[in-house]
């Protein structure tokens, strides 16, 4: 008898492994949500509860050279990640299609998507106060599941319907774009920051 795991998903977790970088960002992200007017006005219109450069800024890595700094490790995470997918890229390497900052307030969460028109997306942690909401993942065969039976509780990560990948300041977590995830309520008492981004061929 032979029982073999099909269809797997890859998911990525890496570090940014300058801690330097890291407190700079966090000054980065902060003066962003201070001074960008239209992100703030965007986030309270569409009930984010904190602040968001998703749909005000576009070009933050060359606006900021902090940001660039943070793509160049970017571009090596994304790289490597994109070899243990076994993409076939014909020689090309993937590139950063948009990169934004959200600073989520106590409270804040994100519902289920995910970021069309692009290969790989993801996640740098930049400062993670204790309870701050989790990444949830979702099966991608969810819906087709039709009259299976939940799973126990017990049973591998591999067969359960949602995984739930807890950040730390400096993680980097990549997926491939069309994989379904949500943030969890944040119970902390500070903002979580972060910042997330697509990467495209």
């Amino acid at each position: 008898m032979a029982v073999r795991s099909l269809f797997a998903t890859r998911f990525y977790e890496g570090a940014l492994d300058d801690s330097a970088l890291l407190e700079e960002l966090e000054d980065a992200c902060r003066d962003l949500s201070g001074d960008d007017r239209a992100g703030r006005a965007w986030s309270k219109e569409h009930g984010y509860r904190g602040y968001t450069s998703y749909a005000s800024l576009a070009d933050l890595p060359q606006r900021d050279p902090r940001f660039g700094d943070l793509v160049r490790h970017l571009n090596r995470h994304v790289a490597r990640f994109a070899k243990l997918c076994a993409f076939d890229l014909g020689g090309r390497k993937l590139k950063l299609d948009s990169l934004w900052v959200n600073v989520m307030k106590p409270g804040g969460t994100h519902s289920g998507h995910i970021h069309p028109h692009s290969v790989v997306s993801g996640t740098l942690y930049v400062t993670v106060p204790p309870g701050s909401g989790a990444l949830k993942l979702e099966d991608p065969r969810l819906s087709m599941l039709m009259a299976a039976p939940v799973r126990t509780p017990d049973a591998p990560e591999d067969l359960q319907p949602f995984v739930y990948a807890q950040p730390e300041a400096g993680a980097i977590f990549l997926w491939e774009s069309w994989l379904r995830h949500e943030v969890m309520q944040s119970s902390a008492k500070s903002d979580r920051i972060s910042v997330s981004f697509n990467y495209r061929l």
